[in-house]
């Protein structure tokens, strides 16, 4: 059984997105053993003890030094044992120490078709707006492996969202969710709860 740890900073929609398709039986082999956010009034938080899964705040704020919540973190998702930690629009830079610990073990969706659209400053709205300034046709979301750069590690799954005439910024980024966020990301863990993804030389197989 892969036990998940999901870090939030948010609402949580792709959390839900999760906990939809493991209570369904799409994802198999799988459970979330905590949900985790940097901001104590994360709706995230509501989500995951609705559904009886444990909710935490561990939050930047907490420490006088930004080492000391780096490991206070790391030690708070060791306590769950957790063979695999899922950013779920988790708006905090994940420190070195714990990608080290969880290398190949830490998923990330983005909101765009990287590498387009992506690393630093791009995140929620500012996505979109990015996409809909250039005037690209196609956008979508990427599932990717999390490493020490930003949005450049191994991609996992993409899928194309077709940007339509008089989308707003709102629009589009609800659509990119709808149709593509909520699809990849528990696709994704599916995938590697059932041991059909590997990484070689920096590019996923499936097996």
């Amino acid at each position: 059984m892969l036990k998940i740890v999901v870090l939030v900073s948010g609402g949580g929609t792709n959390l839900q997105a999760i906990i939809d398709r493991i209570e369904d039986g799409t994802i198999e082999n799988a459970k979330i053993e905590a949900v985790i956010s940097n901001n104590l009034n994360a709706y995230a938080l509501d989500r995951a003890r609705k559904h009886g899964i444990k909710a935490e705040c561990v939050s930047p704020k907490q420490y006088s030094r930004r080492e000391e919540f780096n490991q206070e973190l790391l030690k708070t998702i060791q306590g769950y044992e957790a063979d695999l930690i899922v950013l779920a629009g988790y708006l905090v830079v994940v420190p070195e120490c714990i990608i080290k610990e969880y290398r190949n073990r830490i998923i990330n969706i983005h909101p765009s078709l990287i590498p387009s659209f992506c690393g630093k400053g791009y995140y929620g709205l500012n996505v979109h707006e990015g996409v809909l300034k250039r005037g690209v046709k196609i956008t979508g979301a990427t599932v990717h492996f999390v490493d020490e750069g930003t949005d450049t590690g191994p991609i996992i799954l993409q899928k194309s969202v077709e940007v339509e005439e008089g989308d707003t910024p709102e629009r589009l980024q609800k659509r990119v969710m709808e149709q593509a966020e909520w699809v990849i990301l528990p696709e994704a863990i599916r995938l590697i709860a059932n041991n059909e993804v590997t990484v070689c030389d920096g590019i996923v197989k499936r097996k």
